[in-house]
């Protein structure tokens, strides 16, 4: 168990925290939202023991193990395999005392040096290390590199995998997402939903959240509030708490006015593909997402070019990649896209397929290897990706960037459009070397906008950026005239924001039939058939020719052997499907304001909330039957492998 206790916590002159209770039992996990510079990660400085309250004490069970991602990576000439295995030092240190009793040739001390070992379960530690490691988005090859060999953001998924390898009873983690793509961050959801630990995780990715907590701690007024469920849950049951606040009324009605108007533009295309419908039903919920963030200090629009050319911007048979000394790397062949006024695009794609190659070849900035590039007379761009923030000058101002984009702008121009980003008095003259990350991608998100575009082409616009200013950006995207081409692991923004997915994998771009969960499934059955051609190439090549065709007659007994728990598999992931659906239809219901202020409507309010309290009880043990069932089949597939 975890209590905070009458705590007071402050970082300088501000005040985080005051007079603060929270109490978090063994098993959950937990959410921790709130605007940046509330406090949170003060909170696990405190929990680290590395912060000490001013006021009121802090609880914990004795004999936790807490482990927690290291911002700093050390040991540069390290294997990122051996980096992460040094993160369990009770092993390290077992080891270590083995190698000693073997050069002593004391055979006792060896042999009760092993059994500490097994009982670390340090002999599958390297297997296991491996897959964290793969899963996280790295290549088989890559696990003998040193650290030094990576850049900054893979440094920070091997310290991920070191964290996630560490034994622990609490684990903390701050924005574990930001450096991951979507599939990673798809390996990393599973993960932790098995974590059997107490969680405690810093995001800004509200599916993410959804997916992995079952209560939110909010930072609301210096206190901690903690609501039961997931994020979705505590959007709608704190809506309806600032819905019974005269003083929000106002502003609740102007945005779900302004929902609905987005709602209303999109609602008859809805019929093209059924992404548009996913977007439509996500569209619709977002009326209680923007009650949840109507005191946002989040609110701006990114304004269109008044010239606009059909098509935009048109790639013809074109090869992208890069040159080098030696020979051209061709990551994508043969593309052949045209990009259109009004078009919403998402790319989905396995990690380092050329995603990011493509927004760079579009923007320009990456010169093609074969075909033609035919951009329209009247084309804006406006490119956001991570290096932007690198590009700022430290030493100059919000305000000073804009201006010397536009000398001529008048001051109270400049500030007013700022001010929608969350830049509001003196913050306009405060310098950018202050900032932290989050308000550096704020930043560099506005000089976006002031340039009026009408192609944005946007690469992980969402890193460092937190939940209220995510729900601006999608809101302003969702209401953008130009054309958006956008790369994200925010599976919100892109359900909220595309109506069509474009496939980046193979060396191709082609249109994606399917939503965001056709992809996981897609991806699942990709990762699936490469693991059976890996072991088919390994039978292969290390059988005498002979044996090679009774080799594919025993595979195919073992995947005869391996259909029942696939059945079982397959019945639990119905089951799940049902049980969503029918979730979907409560919270649909549940989504109308009326139903929250209509007094005659209360008892069908509570028979709403029991349902939906049901039900998602009823889909937290399907998922752990469903997992069961999958680690049971992972399982057979090793033995029958070994």
């Amino acid at each position: 168990m975890i209590a905070l206790r009458q705590v007071s916590l402050q970082r300088g002159t501000q005040a985080l925290l005051e007079d603060a209770d929270l109490t978090l039992h063994a098993g959950y996990s937990v959410g921790i939202v709130g605007p940046n510079g509330a406090g949170k990660s003060s909170m696990f400085s405190l929990l680290l023991g590395n912060l000490a309250p001013e006021k009121g004490e802090l609880e914990m069970s004795g004999g936790q193990r807490i482990a927690h991602m290291a911002q700093e990576v050390g040991t540069l000439n390290r294997s990122i395999h051996d980096y992460v295995i040094d993160g369990h030092c009770a092993l390290r240190e077992a080891e270590s005392a083995l190698l000693q009793a073997q050069q002593k040739e004391d055979a006792h001390r060896e042999a009760e040096l092993h059994g500490t070992i097994e009982a670390l379960d340090g002999y599958t530690a390297p297997a296991r290390a491996a897959q964290l490691l793969v899963g996280l988005g790295f290549r088989q090859n890559d696990l003998a590199r040193p650290l030094s060999d990576f850049s900054g953001g893979w440094r920070m998924r091997v310290n991920l995998a070191r964290t996630l390898f560490m034994p622990s009873d609490v684990l903390l983690l701050d924005e574990p997402t930001n450096h991951l793509d979507l599939d990673a961050l798809l390996w990393l959801e599973q993960w932790l939903v098995r974590y059997a630990g107490t969680l405690l995780l810093i995001s800004h990715d509200r599916d993410f959240l959804d997916a992995v907590c079952d209560h939110i701690v909010h930072f609301e007024r210096r206190q901690l509030v903690l609501y039961r469920g997931n994020y979705s849950t505590f959007e709608r049951t704190r809506a309806e708490k600032l819905a019974l606040q005269q003083a929000q009324a106002a502003k609740q009605q102007a945005r779900r006015a302004e929902i609905e108007s987005f709602v209303e533009r999109f609602r008859y295309k809805a019929t093209k593909a059924r992404q548009a419908q996913s977007r439509l039903k996500m569209l619709e919920r977002m009326g209680d997402i923007a009650v949840a963030h109507a005191d946002s200090p989040f609110h701006f629009s990114i304004p269109c070019a008044d010239r606009i050319s059909r098509p935009l911007l048109v790639l013809d048979e074109a090869d992208l990649g890069y040159r080098s000394a030696d020979a051209d790397v061709r990551q994508l062949q043969n593309v052949s896209l045209s990009l259109q006024p009004g078009q919403r695009i998402g790319l989905l794609g396995p990690n380092g397929a050329g995603k990011s190659t493509l927004i760079k070849s579009l923007t320009g900035e990456l010169p093609l290897l074969a075909g033609k590039r035919i951009a329209g007379e009247h084309l804006a761009v406006g490119y956001f990706a991570q290096h932007q923030l690198e590009s700022l000058d430290l030493s100059a101002t919000p305000f000073l960037h804009v201006q010397r984009l536009s000398p001529r702008a008048a001051d109270a121009d400049i500030r007013q459009f700022l001010g929608g980003f969350g830049f509001r008095g003196d913050e306009v003259f405060s310098e950018v070397a202050r900032f932290s990350g989050g308000e550096k991608a704020r930043l560099a998100l506005a000089l976006v906008a002031w340039h009026k575009p009408n192609l944005l082409l946007l690469d992980e616009p969402t890193n460092h950026l937190d939940l209220e200013m995510r729900e601006a950006l999608t809101q302003a995207l969702a209401s953008f005239d130009g054309a958006v081409l956008v790369v994200s692991h925010d599976r919100h923004l892109l359900r909220a924001t595309v109506d069509e997915f474009w496939k980046v994998a193979d060396h191709r771009v082609e249109p994606f039939d399917g939503d965001l969960d056709d992809y996981r499934a897609w991806l699942k059955a990709r990762l699936e058939g490469e693991r059976r051609d890996a072991r088919a190439a390994k039978v292969d090549n290390d059988a005498p020719r002979e044996d090679r065709k009774a080799a594919r007659r025993a595979a195919a007994e073992q995947r005869e052997a391996l259909r029942p728990l696939k059945r079982i598999r397959d019945k639990a992931e119905q089951a799940m499907e049902k049980t969503q659906q029918a979730l979907a239809v409560v919270e649909e219901a549940l989504g109308d304001s009326q139903l929250y202020t209509d007094e005659a409507r209360k008892s069908e309010l509570n028979q709403r909330l029991a349902e939906q309290a049901e039900l998602a009880s009823a889909l937290v043990d399907q998922e752990h039957a469903w997992l069961a069932a999958e680690e049971a089949l992972e399982e057979a597939e090793q033995r029958l492998e070994a």
